[in-house]
């Protein structure tokens, strides 16, 4: 079976190995790092801007995020990180820059995408945020609950979105090696 672009409202959701393809062909191990904070939290683009300047706000294994949104269900949530993700916002805090502007990360997104290979439909600022949404509902679909509240979602949003994506079986072994230890 043909691997086909998991688009989302016109958004697309990376399979593990365009993933790795995409950071791959990104040249600086600096913006390596900012795309490992924004998969591994889930943060909006937004939030992880904030938290640079905001690190009070990182635990050892969670991020306190308070919304930033008016309409907002949730005033705070707390976002679950692994081993990964924890290393992936150590390396995001220590860097010299924040995230650029979303235009120009945006811009940046698709030209590594294209350089990859895995082509640039889709690509946003959301994909990161909505491929590990996705991977986690994949992965661990009895703790449905815990991930979209992690992720600040509603239930209806998570099961709309995030539920009977066409990931393989080979997607399914490699999402392990992103996601073990979320739980």
């Amino acid at each position: 079976m043909e691997n086909i672009r998991i688009l989302k409202n016109g958004v697309r959701l990376l399979r593990p190995s365009e993933y790795r393809m995409l950071h791959e062909a990104i040249p600086k191990i600096e913006n390596r790092d900012k795309l490992d904070a924004l998969l591994f939290t889930g943060c909006r683009y937004s939030e992880l801007r904030w938290l640079k300047s905001h690190e009070s706000f990182v635990r050892s294994n969670t991020i306190l995020m308070p919304s930033r949104k008016a309409k907002a269900r949730h005033k705070e949530r707390y976002i679950r990180l692994n081993a990964q993700g924890q290393r992936a916002v150590a390396f995001f805090l220590r860097s010299s820059r924040n995230l650029p502007t979303a235009v120009t990360w945006l811009e940046n997104l698709k030209r590594w995408a294209e350089k990859a290979g895995i082509g640039s439909e889709g690509i946003s600022c959301k994909t990161t945020r909505k491929t590990w949404e996705a991977w986690l509902a994949t992965m661990y679909p009895n703790n449905f609950t815990q991930i979209f509240l992690s992720q600040g979602h509603t239930e209806k949003v998570s099961l709309e979105y995030y539920l009977m994506l066409p990931y393989t079986t080979e997607d399914k072994e490699q999402m392990r090696i992103y996601t073990d230890g979320w739980l």
